[in-house]
This record gives C-alpha cells, sequence and structure tokens, in this order.
C-alpha cells in the first residue's frame, strides 16, 4: 500500500496533509501522481548539503515530473488530459526548488503521521533537504533577539533534521539562529576564563607546578576551540538557508516583471535573519580571534583553518545582503527618467550606517556584465570607465530609516542619455541586446575595506517607441525562465508549453487584469506549435520566425492584442464579454452549436490584422457572418460597445466560459455605452451630428463583410461594385437620413472609393460642412 493511501484512510490526516498541499496548490498533483512521487523522492540516495547541490537535485525532479505528466498527457480519457495541462500549468507558477521542497516536506510529516498512526512504512529512508519558504512576522532588534530564549519544538534539534522534517518558516529560522547563539554565548565564561589563565601564567615567575597549569590551559584551550567549531558548523547551513531564501525573493521580483503576484514585504523578514546571522558571525569571528592569542603552540591549522573559513562567511554575508530592491524599468527609453534603490540587508550591523557610503552605478553591457562576474574582476576606480552609456545622476548616499531599519539608496531622477552598443551578428537586433545596471560602493568596517555590488535585473535600452514590443518579448522571456543564480545573463533557448503557458497567462492577466481560459490557452498553442511531436517552444517560434502566412510574429502579434485590451477593450475583457483567443473555424462551430440561433454573436481577437478584434454571428440565413477587423484606430473614433449597439443584428452574446449562458446583448454590454441624449448642444448655427456602424447584408470573396476605410471620409463610396457603403446617421431634433446625400466635400478633390482590405463600418460628419 502506497503511503498515500495510508495517510487517506485517516480522515483527519489527510485532511491535515491536503491543507499542507493546498499551501503551494499540489494537492491535486499529489493525488494525480502519489505513487511516482514516493517512488522518485523517497528513492534519492543523496542528501544535498549544499544550496548548490539541493538546486541541482530540485531542477532534475522539476525535468522529470514534466516529462512524466507530458507523457500522461497522451492517455485517451480526454478529461485526464485536460486535468494534466492544468496540472502543467500549475506546476509552473512553483519555482523548481519551492516545489521540490515542499513535495518532499510533505512526505516527511506524511511518514510522522503514519508513524504516530501506528501505520508505518517499510521502504527506504528519504534525504532530508534544508529549504525553507516565508512568513511574515513582527520586527526584533537583534540585540534584544539575543536575549530571548526561543521557543521551538523538539523537532528542531540538529540543523539537518529540523530544516528538512517539513516547511520551515523565516520565523522558525530566526529562533533556530537564535538557539545557536545562546549555545554559542555560552562558552564565552570559558573563554574569558580560558585568557584570564593565560595571562596569569604569562605574568606568574614562581608557579609551583607550571607543566599542569600549561597542560590545564591546552586542555580549556581545546574544549573551547571544539565548541567554535561546533558554532560554525550550526552556523553555516543557516547562512545557506537565508541566501537561498533571499534568491527566491529575487526570483519573485523578476517574475512580478511579467505580472506575477509579489510579496515584497517579506524582504523585511529575510533582512532580520541576516542581521541575526551578522551578529551570530561577528561574535563567533571575535572569539576565533581571542582564542588565537592564547598562544600555546606554534602550529594551529585547525584554528587559522577556522579563522579563514569564518571570514569567508562574513563576507559573503555581508556580500550577498546588498540588493536591488526597486528594480528599474526593464524596457528602458534613452533621455527618459527613471528611478530605482538598493538596499543592504545588515541594517545598523557593522555600524556602517554611521558613516554611509555612496552608491554609484554604471551601466553594463551582457559581455562586461559577464566577464565581471565569472572572472571575478576586481572593483576599483577605473570601473566608472567601463560603463555602456552615460546616466545622469548616477549616485546616492545610503541613509538609514530608524524606525524600520532599512538601509538603503534611492536614485529617483536617474536619465540614461547615451549607450554602446555591441556589434550584432546574424538575426540580432537590438531589442535582443541585454544591459543591466551595476550598483557598487566601498567603505571601511574595522580598519578593512569592504566593497559590494549588484546587478540589476536584464534591461533593453530603447530609443523609439516602435521597439518595444521585441523588447518586452527579450525581457518577458528573461524574467519568466531565468535563473537568479547564473552567468549574465544565460537564458534557455527552448521552454515547454506548460512553461510558456503560465508566463503568456500571468502577463496577459496581469495587464488586462483578467487570466486566459484552457481555451485561449489551447489555441495559442495552436499558433506556437510547429512540431505536434513536441511540447518544446523556442525563442525563434516565440519571436523571431513570421507566423505561417503572415508577415509577423506570434509576440508581435500577442503583443497588439494585449495591448489592444488594456487600452480600449478592458472593461468588457474582464466582464468576460470577449471570447478573444478562439480560431475562426470554432468559432464558426460554437455559434452554429448556440441554442440562441440567429443573432448569436461572439468577439474575437483577429489572426490576419495585428490588434485587431472582430465580431463572428449568426445572420438572417442561419449562416455564420464574420465582420472585418477592428483596430485601435477605429476606437479612438467609436469605442466597441458603441459599435456593437449600433448593429441591431447582434442579439444575444456567446458565452466565453463553457459554462456560461448567451446574454441578452444590451444587458452584456450596457453599462459600457456612450451616452447619446444630446445633452450638450451644439453652437449656433450647427447640425449635431454622431456616429453610427451598419452592415450591408453582402459577402466577400472571403466569407467576411467588407468595410470601409478605417480613416474616416465625409464623403459616401461611388463604386457601386463595394459590398458596403459607409451609412450614417445625422440627427438634428426632426431630421434623420439614413444615407449620405451630400455633394463631395470640397476638401476632397478625388472620388472616394472603398477599400476592401481596411474594413469599419461607420462614417463622421464634419459639422462645419453639414
Amino acid at each position: 500500500m502506497s503511503l498515500w493511501k495510508r495517510i487517506s484512510s485517516h480522515a483527519d490526516c489527510e485532511a491535515r496533509m491536503a491543507a499542507y498541499y493546498d499551501e503551494k496548490g499540489l494537492f491535486d498533483l499529489r493525488l494525480c501522481l502519489a505513487a511516482w512521487i514516493e517512488d522518485r523522492i523517497m528513492s534519492e540516495q543523496i542528501t544535498p548539503n549544499s544550496a548548490e547541490q539541493l538546486e541541482r537535485v530540485a531542477l532534475k525532479f522539476n525535468e522529470d515530473l514534466q516529462q512524466k505528466l507530458l507523457s500522461t498527457r497522451t492517455a485517451s480519457d480526454q478529461a485526464l488530459k485536460y486535468r494534466v495541462v492544468e496540472l502543467c500549468t500549475q506546476i509552473q507558477r512553483t519555482s523548481a526548488l519551492e516545489l521540490y521542497t515542499h513535495l518532499r516536506g510533505g512526505l516527511q510529516k506524511e511518514l510522522q503521521l503514519a508513524t504516530e498512526k501506528s501505520v508505518a512504512t517499510p521502504g527506504p529512508s528519504m534525504p532530508l533537504s534544508p529549504y525553507n519558504m516565508n512568513n511574515p512576522s513582527g520586527y526584533m532588534d537583534p540585540s534584544e533577539m539575543m536575549a530571548v530564549q526561543p521557543a521551538v519544538g523538539a523537532g528542531l534539534g540538529v540543523i539537518h533534521n529540523a530544516l528538512g522534517t517539513a516547511k520551515v518558516e523565516l520565523f522558525e529560522i530566526e529562533h533556530q539562529i537564535l538557539q545557536y547563539f545562546n549555545e554559542f554565548s555560552a562558552c564565552g565564561n570559558s573563554l574569558k576564563m580560558l585568557v584570564q589563565n593565560y595571562s596569569y601564567m604569562l605574568n606568574s615567575t614562581g608557579s609551583p607546578n607550571p607543566e599542569e597549569a600549561f597542560k590545564c590551559l591546552m586542555t580549556e584551550k581545546a574544549a573551547i576551540v571544539t565548541a567554535l567549531c561546533r558554532s560554525y558548523i550550526c552556523y553555516e547551513p543557516l547562512q545557506e538557508l537565508i541566501i537561498s531564501e533571499l534568491n527566491n525573493w529575487r526570483r519573485q521580483q523578476a517574475l512580478a516583471g511579467n505580472g506575477a503576484p509579489f510579496q515584497e514585504s517579506t524582504l523585511d523578514q529575510i533582512q532580520r535573519c541576516f542581521e541575526l546571522l551578522e551578529s551570530f558571525i561577528g561574535h563567533l569571528l571575535a572569539a576565533v580571534k581571542e582564542t588565537l592569542r592564547v598562544h600555546l603552540v606554534n602550529d594551529e591549522p585547525e584554528l587559522n583553518n577556522l579563522l579563514e573559513r569564518v571570514r569567508g562567511a562574513q563576507k559573503n554575508l555581508v556580500c550577498a545582503a546588498f540588493i536591488v530592491d526597486k528594480q528599474p524599468p526593464q524596457v528602458m527609453k534613452t533621455n527618459t527618467r527613471f528611478a530605482a534603490s538598493v538596499r543592504w540587508l545588515i541594517g545598523s550591523q557593522l555600524g556602517i550606517h554611521n558613516n554611509p557610503p555612496t552608491i554609484e552605478c554604471i551601466i553594463m553591457s551582457e559581455n562586461q556584465a559577464n566577464r565581471f562576474v565569472t572572472r571575478g574582476t576586481q572593483m576599483d576606480s577605473t570601473l566608472a570607465g567601463q560603463s555602456s552609456g552615460e546616466i545622469q545622476n548616477c549616485s546616492s548616499t545610503m541613509e538609514y530609516q530608524q524606525n524600520n531599519h532599512i538601509f538603503s539608496a534611492s536614485f529617483r531622477n536617474m536619465q540614461l542619455k547615451k549607450i554602446k552598443r555591441a556589434e550584432k551578428k546574424g538575426t540580432e537586433s537590438v531589442m535582443d541586446e541585454k544591459f543591466a545596471l551595476f550598483f557598487y560602493a566601498t567603505t571601511t568596517v574595522n580598519d578593512y575595506q569592504i566593497r559590494v555590488w549588484t546587478l540589476s535585473l536584464p534591461v533593453v535600452v530603447i530609443v523609439h517607441g516602435n521597439q518595444e514590443p521585441q523588447s518586452w518579448a527579450t525581457i518577458t522571456w528573461d524574467n519568466a525562465f531565468a535563473d537568479i543564480v547564473r552567468e549574465p545573463f544565460a537564458i534557455t533557448d527552448r521552454v515547454t508549453w506548460a512553461q510558456l503557458s503560465v508566463a503568456l497567462n500571468t502577463k496577459f492577466g496581469s495587464s488586462t487584469q483578467r487570466a486566459l481560459t484552457r481555451d485561449n490557452l489551447d489555441f495559442l498553442f495552436e499558433k506556437l506549435q510547429r512540431d505536434e511531436r513536441s511540447d518544446y517552444i523556442t525563442w525563434n517560434q516565440f519571436c523571431k520566425e513570421p507566423l505561417p502566412d503572415r508577415n509577423f510574429t506570434f509576440w508581435e502579434w500577442f503583443f497588439a492584442i494585449m495591448k489592444l485590451t488594456k487600452d480600449h477593450l478592458m472593461g468588457m475583457w474582464k466582464a468576460s464579454c470577449i471570447m478573444g483567443f478562439i480560431n475562426k473555424a470554432k468559432a464558426q462551430d460554437d455559434l452554429m452549436r448556440s441554442a440562441t440561433g440567429i443573432g448569436t454573436f461572439l468577439l474575437r481577437f483577429s489572426d490576419s490584422e495585428l490588434g485587431g478584434v472582430t465580431i463572428a454571428y449568426v445572420n438572417e440565413y442561419g449562416s455564420v457572418t464574420m465582420l472585418s477587423p477592428w483596430t485601435a484606430r477605429d476606437f479612438q473614433i467609436l469605442n466597441l460597445a458603441d459599435r456593437i449597439r449600433d448593429l441591431h443584428m447582434l442579439r444575444w452574446l456567446h458565452p466565453s466560459d463553457t459554462n456560461g449562458v448567451p446574454q441578452e446583448r444590451d444587458r452584456a454590454f450596457g453599462e459600457f455605452y456612450s451616452a447619446r441624449d444630446g445633452t450638450n448642444e451644439p453652437k449656433a448655427g450647427y447640425v449635431r451630428s454622431t456616429l453610427h456602424v451598419q452592415v450591408r447584408n453582402a459577402i466577400g470573396d472571403n466569407g467576411s463583410i467588407i468595410g470601409t476605410p478605417q480613416h474616416p471620409i465625409p464623403s459616401p463610396p461611388q463604386d457601386s461594385s463595394m459590398s458596403m457603403g459607409n451609412i450614417c446617421e445625422t440627427t438634428n431634433n426632426s431630421t434623420k437620413s439614413n444615407a449620405c446625400k451630400l455633394p463631395p466635400h470640397p476638401k476632397h478633390k478625388t472620388k472616394n472609393t472603398c477599400s476592401t482590405q481596411q474594413p469599419i463600418n461607420c462614417i463622421y460628419y464634419d459639422s462645419n460642412y453639414v
């Protein structure tokens, strides 16, 4: 019997574990792949003993999990296939490390519950994982914390056992730091006594038994060295945990660049852990130095090695604590003001806040950042000369806020004036080139120099607005799929659809305030997929290669729709009035199957027109008619809801959700209609004009209703061969005309002809001309 079956046989245990897995939305995954997860994790024969090793194990598990889900997706059970797609989407919302450790922690909790219920399950033991998740708590000053006796449960005894048994919250790590610090502090009296005895031995001239006194000192010192080594062994994994947690926060910050939810305030609690660790390692370093002063033998390799390790740990901690907490805009336009800020998570530790350093900022190219990070380039006074551009207002002095212990520097008025670009190869463009802001400072603490630096998330520099769409493709891909700890700015060139679908859904949902449906995502996958045998999508498919039979890429098409929706269709999209991502064939099929019949319509995004939306409806003959697309320029003249109001053949809005029901048109769109009550009287001598949309019952060769040009023109079409003319209404109290019978506008010398390629079904009057 599997472990999960044993747990589920006890209702209280099952409910407890369901709540645990639901914290990360993993309960359905645990149920669907119960046996596989147990076998895969519990059969591991290694215990990750470093953050890097744990991350490698987690990434491998994530890859295996995705392959397992993809192989399940080929099942004949259609419901199961859809469920697997949802699971793929769900796991992509969680980082590989977070997902893996949460599942591991869950299995360990299940083993404990099984033991408590006397249903212990034989099998291989499970390596334990030193990882943690977040939970905010109140602030306490480190000096106060050190005096508090931690209330830690018995399960938090040894560090690897403690941090691997289950999800460990940050506040628990705080208590763990305190516990080990207090244990270390206990040897303080012993060290003080050792120093006193050593001083007495040096100053005494007539000791009755010097050899015995020397032996006693050696024994005392050996015991202290052992205690110091033990304290460092306890300290080291805690530091790795907190740095890993900070990297996880930075990863969430990158995802937030794509619009994902982000608990920014978690950084305050991470800082508290950094402050505690800095206090711990500072006291430990002082104790090691003090012990070395008790010079009893010529060579003390163990103590000297410990000194170097403690110094290295303190340096790594202080440097890791220097981060960009407020990122600059990731698509950065030259000569445009922007802001950013950096934060040093050591707070008031080390006393640096008493003489705060000045932070400098330059912009680095990808190659420069790579050389600096991977080759360990020394930071010196010539660093400013390595900038790839010229930034105004690029320095700021750090400030310490006593009330919240935040030690930061704000750059409120920076401006990139010039940029130096690398030589392009092949199909590379300036929108593919990544830069980063490089923040650095040098300060002195206790007569030794500290140099710290940090990089912002990648930025793409543009000089014109038309470069923005492709630039956002570069940034969106990097934010979604890059590792925080990497060589700048290494990124995979292919991802699974499950990964990409989450990124697209996050980006579109955050921009338009409504997520995509499963049908929407299936349609996007059809757009992107080139090889039916693979679920992988490449960078070139995403934003470089034109879509089949089109002269634009997938990203250009997707971005244009996202911008159109945000700028002109937001309310209707949020209200689920727009189906959006659905192909023409499925739209026709859905409408023909609709129970409401003639007059039923839906709104879909155009496949052929960038940033276009079209209406498909069941006409009076029971077939489906599709209007030519409208774009942003059309909606600047007359909004979509008012256009729908004017088309009286549209009666019932087809539901955008399979579980929805058709809605009467005015009920669905009424709140979005503009007022046409004539409250604003025209000036004397003028006749009021209004815009209206009308469609003639004529079908073009491609099955779409053909309209008039997008640009407003004052004269009606003259070519009788056109399938649809400009039908307009002018309202002047009792006067109403259904067709324009005006002479040509004096400003237009040439005859107006309709275009079958640029549709819009409305016209406006020039009030002066009327």
